[in-house]
C-alpha cells in the first residue's frame, strides 16, 4: 500500500516516522521544505503536492493544525477521489467539519477515517501512542494494519465523527488535569512543602493523573517542554466547548478554562508552552515551582511494538 502523509509538524513527523521506520511506502507533503527534505534524506518520497498525492496513494493521512487547514488540503485533493482511495484525517479538529468533509470523499466513492490520537508527543514518538478511529467497520478493518504501526492502542470509537468527539473529550479533561496541577503544585510551593515530595505523595495517592505524572516532571524541571502550545490548548476547548453545546449540555468548568488559556495567551503568546500556565501563578505569588530532580523531557519507556485493537466491554 502506498500512503501519503500531509503535516510533519510536532505530531504528524513523529507519527510518520513510525510508518518510514516500519518499512512503509511513504510520501510527505508539507508547507515547510526543509521538513519535507528531512524525510527524503530518510528515505520517503517527495508527495509534491495534495492533488499528486491522492492520486498517487491508496491512503492519503492529513495531522494539519486547523480545521480550516484541512479543508484546505481536502478541496485539492477531492478531484482525485475514487473508489479505493482512502483519507484518514489524523488531526484534531471538529466533529461536524470532519463529517462532512468525510462525506464529500464518501461521495466520490472513497473511504474516509477520523483517526486523533491521544497521548503525548512522547509516546507518538515510539509509535506507542493511543489512536481513536472512527468510521465503517470494514473500513477500520482495511486501515487497522497502518494504524497499528503508528499506534500502540486502537480504539473503533463508531461511526465517522465519534473519534474526533472522544479526542476533543480526553483533551478537555487533560486541561482540567493541568491548571489543577498547576494550581496544587504552586499551593504546596507556597505552604513550604518539598517539591519532590508533593510530586511523589500526588503521584502515589487518590489525585494522580496521566497528566501529574508526565507535565508535573517538566513543570517542575523548568522546561514546561511537552511539544504542545497554548493556541493549541485553546482550539482544543474550544472544539469541545462546540460539542457540548450541540449536545445542549451546559458547562461550568470548560469556559473557566477558555478564560484561563484566553489570558495566558494575552500574557506570554500563542506559541507559549502549555505547561506555562503555571506562570500566571508564579508571577501573582512570586513563587518559583521549580525542583532538582525532574527531566527536561518526557521520554516513553515503553519499548515499541506492534499495536492492537483495543475490545470495548459491551
Amino acid at each position: 500500500m502506498k500512503i501519503g502523509f500531509i503535516g510533519l509538524g510536532n505530531v504528524g513527523g513523529k507519527l510518520s516516522s513510525s510508518l518510514l521506520r516500519n518499512g512503509m511506502d511513504l510520501a510527505v507533503h508539507d508547507l515547510d521544505a526543509t521538513l519535507v527534505a528531512k524525510f527524503v534524506a530518510f528515505g520517503a518520497r517527495d508527495g509534491g503536492d495534495p492533488i499528486q498525492m491522492m492520486r498517487d496513494c491508496d491512503a492519503v493521512i492529513t495531522c494539519l493544525p486547523s480545521p480550516a487547514a484541512s479543508d484546505a488540503v481536502m478541496s485539492q485533493m477531492l478531484p482525485e477521489v475514487c473508489e479505493g482511495k482512502i483519507w484518514m484525517e489524523m488531526s484534531t479538529t471538529d466533529e461536524a467539519e470532519v463529517k462532512r468533509l468525510g462525506a464529500k470523499v464518501i461521495g466520490a466513492g472513497g473511504a474516509a477515517v477520523d483517526c486523533p490520537v491521544s497521548g503525548g508527543c512522547h509516546r507518538a514518538d515510539t509509535g506507542n501512542i493511543a489512536i481513536f478511529a472512527g468510521c465503517a467497520r470494514d473500513t477500520f478493518e482495511r486501515v487497522l494494519p497502518l494504524l497499528t504501526i503508528m499506534g500502540r492502542r486502537v480504539l473503533h470509537t463508531g461511526d465517522l465523527g465519534s473519534a474526533s468527539i472522544l479526542k476533543v473529550i480526553t483533551n478537555y479533561l487533560a486541561t482540567a488535569n493541568l491548571v489543577s496541577v498547576a494550581e496544587a503544585l504552586t499551593v504546596a510551593k507556597g505552604a513550604d512543602m518539598d517539591l519532590g515530595t508533593a510530586f511523589e505523595a500526588i503521584r502515589i495517592s487518590s489525585g494522580n493523573s496521566f497528566v501529574h505524572e508526565t507535565e508535573s516532571q517538566v513543570i517542575l524541571n523548568g522546561s514546561r517542554d511537552i511539544s504542545f502550545t497554548m493556541d493549541l490548548v485553546a482550539k482544543d476547548i474550544g472544539l469541545f466547548q462546540a460539542v457540548a453545546d450541540r449536545a445542549n449540555v451546559p458547562l461550568q468548568l470548560n469556559p473557566l478554562l477558555i478564560d484561563i488559556f484566553k489570558d495566558g495567551i494575552e500574557r506570554f503568546g500563542p506559541r507559549e508552552l502549555s505547561p506555562n500556565i503555571i506562570k500566571r501563578l508564579e508571577e501573582i505569588t512570586d513563587l518559583d515551582v521549580t525542583a532538582p530532580g525532574f527531566p527536561a523531557e518526557m521520554t516513553d519507556d515503553e519499548p515499541e511494538e506492534r499495536g492492537a485493537e483495543v475490545i470495548v466491554r459491551r
